[in-house]
């Protein structure tokens, strides 16, 4: 049964040097046609179960104006909420004023995640990302959602720790409950990477996940990127990892549904037009196993040895390669669970590879 629902919105009035996302820089002429599309597709493919969670990013919705938002939020109505869902909208920070996160409020919105990424000077001009007074924007969106996610990115060629430590401690007084880390990855496509900008030292990098590590030590981390209070942790993102089934609606969006994932066409010309999906794999049980230890093992808590027997009738432990990683020590078994051992989180993916 789907649960979760997330719409595409690939526009952005930012074109980050380090991102790839946002694959169309805001063009309003392009909008209203874009909504249009969207609407039809939902109306074709939504089935009308009850979602426990909305997710719209991109880009970053909050480049459109106010009224665009109206009409996209008046799509979002065709979704059913339960009572205790979670609807997360993306912003830029200079995106922030009170009329749109009034909007979201009375939208049914109750969590927003802030694109931050740096409050240094030198890295927010490195990134290519607008300056501004970004503590009493963030100030403005508390007074209307207690729910905030702050994204940050760090290991950033030639910044110190002290920046990072900086940037943590403007976090923490700030007082937000769901902080994404990330450190930086020069992606294909990209301005950094055309530039061949030479990425940070990795020890250092290593150094600096251990810092963000300490300086949370009041948060729960969950995942091997976020860290949140109690209670503040991503439904949204819960539902990626405990790979549930979920809709993607808009250009370039996936989604996971039944045996299928599904990719839509990132052609905003063939979009336009309502021509969707662009390639679609078929889920066999081997490949769904090779997801759920993939992405399971994302979480610090790991995967539920008991409730995986149940789903697939085999031992986790007799899958691939996992009992010389539990005899190596990379995994840990513990309380029913099976997880990656805290000293290889960093090194993560040179675990996971092993159930590709």
């Amino acid at each position: 049964m789907v649960k979760s629902a997330y719409i595409h919105i690939p526009f952005c009035k930012n074109i980050c040097s380090y991102c790839d996302f946002c694959k169309f820089y805001y063009k309003k002429e392009w909008i209203n046609s874009y909504l249009d599309s969207l609407e039809t597709e939902i109306k074709k493919d939504y089935k009308g179960e009850e979602l426990n969670t909305l997710y719209i990013g991109g880009g970053t919705p909050s480049s459109l104006s106010l009224d665009e938002l109206k009409r996209l939020f008046e799509i979002t109505k065709m979704f059913k909420l339960n009572n205790e869902y979670e609807f997360t909208i993306e912003f830029n920070v200079e995106d922030i004023d009170e009329e749109k996160l009034l909007l979201c409020k009375n939208s049914k919105v109750n969590r927003i995640s802030i694109g931050v990424e740096s409050f240094n000077k030198i890295n927010l001009e490195f990134l290519e990302r607008r300056q501004g007074d970004y503590e009493s924007k963030i100030k403005l969106a508390k007074k209307y959602f207690d729910n905030i996610n702050i994204d940050l990115i760090y290991a950033l060629p030639n910044e110190s720790k002290e920046v990072l430590i900086n940037d943590l401690d403007k976090i923490l007084e700030l007082d937000i409950p769901h902080i994404s880390c990330y450190s930086l990855i020069l992606e294909e496509h990209t301005k950094l990477f055309i530039r061949k900008i030479v990425p940070i030292d990795e020890e250092i990098d290593y150094e600096m996940y251990k810092i963000i590590n300490d300086k949370l030590i009041e948060y729960n981390h969950y995942e091997i990127s976020n860290y949140s209070k109690e209670g503040y942790e991503s439904k949204h993102n819960l539902n990626y990892w405990n790979n549930n089934e979920y809709y993607g609606f808009g250009c370039g969006a996936s989604s996971y549904i039944g045996n299928s994932r599904r990719n839509n066409s990132r052609s905003i010309n063939k979009y336009l037009n309502n021509i969707y999906r662009y390639e679609e794999e078929y889920i066999d049980i081997d490949k769904k196993i090779s997801y759920e230890l993939i992405l399971g093992f994302r979480k610090t808590k790991g995967i539920n040895i008991e409730e995986f027997r149940k789903e697939y009738n085999r031992d986790i432990k007799d899958l691939y390669n996992v009992r010389e990683l539990v005899d190596d020590k990379k995994l840990i078994i513990e309380n029913g669970y099976i997880f990656v051992n805290s000293k290889y989180l960093y090194i993560e993916n040179e675990i996971l590879v092993n159930f590709l």
